[in-house]
């Protein structure tokens, strides 16, 4: 089976659309989609939507901190992150902010752990973003004797992390659509990148496919009109350093 991992998809329709049909056209049999589908980008109610249509198609869904946070919007705004939580809340009905309610925090599917950002307390939002942060995640899910592969997103970058011969982790920087053997007999942790907010430099979308049947994981990049979707953040009224951001892939 071709599993495609989507995630931190920020609201970004455009992006959205262009990375499920990339993964239709590579032969996805499955989606799993690991949290913020809301946040920063100007569509969240079509985001939101587009996932309530996969979820009733058989789909796998976690929650993100910036589904939680339009969920329920904090009173005070303290970070960049928060700061468009009140709009996008304002966006979405009521059926839609129920939907992201009710999302778990960690979804396991036999060998695979599905979270948005660490294992070792999903709910605190820690970012995956070195080997000592991937070690806590990784301990974490041990719990779990079945699961050899943790699929997470929170960080928006493309990363693989590998439990070798000995205590530490081996950290692998892929290549995009390049299938990376990852076999069972090992513990992988993979940070699949951002759908919709992309912070590496380069505005493509980013998105993995995990082939179940070969243990081969690819990550992709995908070119989308990231133009349309920062027109649209502006048009929107909300703060153009978000835009900028799509436009640079920062």
């Amino acid at each position: 089976m071709k599993l495609a991992l989507l995630s931190d998809i920020h609201a970004n329709v455009q992006a959205f659309d262009a990375c499920l049909a990339h993964a239709r056209a590579l032969g996805a049999e499955q989606y799993a989609l690991l949290g913020d589908l809301v946040g920063y980008g100007a569509d969240p109610a079509a985001v939101v939507e587009r996932a309530q249509d996969l979820a009733e198609g058989g789909a796998l869904l976690i929650k993100g901190n910036h589904d939680a946070m339009a969920v329920l919007p904090p009173a005070d705004v303290n970070t960049v992150g928060e700061s468009t939580a009140a709009w996008t809340h304002a966006q979405l009905d009521a059926s839609q902010r129920q939907f992201l309610d009710r999302l778990p925090l960690t979804l396991q599917q036999r060998t695979i752990l599905l979270v948005h950002a660490s294992v070792d307390d999903p709910g605190l939002w820690r970012y995956v973003y070195d080997q000592r942060a991937a070690t806590a995640s990784l301990d974490a899910a041990a719990t779990l004797p079945e699961v050899r592969y943790v699929f997470g997103g929170h960080v928006h970058m493309q990363t693989l992390y590998y439990r070798g011969a000995g205590a530490g982790l081996m950290k692998f920087m892929p290549t995009p659509g390049v299938a990376v053997p990852v076999p069972r007999h090992r513990h992988w942790l993979a940070t699949i990148g951002s759908v919709g907010q992309p912070r590496d430099g380069n505005p493509q979308a980013m998105y993995a496919l995990f082939d179940t049947d070969k243990s081969q994981l690819a990550f992709q990049r995908v070119s989308y009109d990231h133009q349309a979707a920062a027109t649209a953040i502006r048009q929107a009224g909300l703060p153009a350093f978000f835009a900028d951001r799509l436009e640079l892939g920062r």
